[in-house]
């Protein structure tokens, strides 16, 4: 019988401790792509068993080349640089990590909401030169109001740092009415209305196929002309060219953004430079907790997977009943 492999796309730590102590001791070999691109992980796939990935292209070309493959494992919570369609259609199960970074993602939001209004990188960049110029008036938070785009473990979070600055909290994009709304919270009938009233607006909704460009020429046109835009789900939320067009005709106070679109952003493009731009490098996820429980619950999927269990999250559960499945016992 062949020894199990799970292929390692790519990963944003400093190294595979976590996923070796689970999986080798367990007979599974590790193989860990050195430069992640399309050529490479189809052939380092073509003889493994689970490829486990963060931000590296799973495409329909590689998974058709894995043809052992049981499970695509995502890094993370959004799926969309898997193709999970075609992983469907060849019978793999596609699972993800969605509960391991709700308080970092929330923190690093409620981060860039008091740097950009607080003016923190300017006022920074004033004590290093030395110039005593006056910046951006600074808003009192309190009785503002915070917009939320999306009410899943990331969005409640931020929703009570949001309250416990005194301020108004605002929720669209979801499918029932909440029963956990902190207090000064609210459900608006659309997302329409949470751009109109919004001094701030955090998006916290998956990218899809709807979700795509959700913030647009249109929707930018809503906002205030002084709010801020804030995006530490998915860059691709957001039309990035509609965004610098709104800051350059002064029709949007600011935006701060832990994703872009693309990721990076090429080194001359004009969002680099704005002072009206905060970006971050797609870190919000990122801590020594939430990196180790991330490692952890993918490497115990993926071990599900190999033993023949049902992982405990599964993005596409129509592969269970397909007759192409690749899964034993799930």
């Amino acid at each position: 019988m062949n020894r199990a492999r799970v292929l390692i796309t790519d990963y944003a730590w400093p190294d595979l401790h976590i996923e070796q102590s689970i999986l080798e001791p367990q007979g599974v070999e590790l193989v860990v792509a050195e430069r992640g691109d399309e050529d490479e992980l189809k052939a380092l796939a073509a003889d493994v068993d689970v490829i486990i990935t963060c931000f590296r292209q799973v495409s329909e070309e590689v998974l058709r080349a894995a043809t052992r493959c049981r499970a695509v494992i995502r890094y993370g919570v959004g799926v969309d640089n898997i193709d999970v369609d075609a992983a469907t259609a060849l019978g793999i199960l596609v699972s993800n990590v969605p509960d391991y970074c709700d308080e970092e993602v929330a923190d690093h939001a409620l981060m860039l909401l008091l740097a950009f209004n607080r003016g923190l990188t300017s006022l920074s960049a004033t004590v290093e030169s030395g110039d005593s110029r006056t910046r951006r008036t600074p808003w009192r938070l309190r009785d503002r109001t915070l917009g939320l785009i999306g009410y899943g473990r990331i969005g409640r979070a931020l929703a009570l740092r949001g309250h416990a600055l005194g301020m108004r909290v605002v929720i669209a994009g979801v499918r029932s009415h909440p029963t956990d709304l902190p207090p000064n919270a609210s459900v608006a009938p659309n997302i329409n209305t949470v751009l109109q009233q919004s001094d701030v607006v955090s998006l916290h909704v998956p990218l899809t196929d709807q979700t795509r460009h959700l913030i647009n020429a249109q929707s930018l046109r809503l906002m205030k002309s002084d709010a801020l835009l804030i995006n530490t789900a998915r860059g691709g939320l957001v039309d990035t060219c509609a965004l610098l067009e709104a800051l350059e005709r002064g029709e949007l106070g600011g935006a701060a953004l832990d994703v872009t679109d693309p990721e990076p952003l090429e080194s001359d493009h004009r969002l680099r430079v704005r002072p009206d731009v905060l970006i971050t490098p797609h870190t919000a996820f990122y801590s020594d907790a939430a990196i180790a429980e991330l490692a952890r619950k993918a490497a115990e999927r993926a071990l599900a997977v190999i033993n023949g269990e049902r992982p405990p999250t599964i993005v596409n559960p129509a592969v269970l009943a397909s007759s192409v499945a690749r899964t034993r016992d799930v």
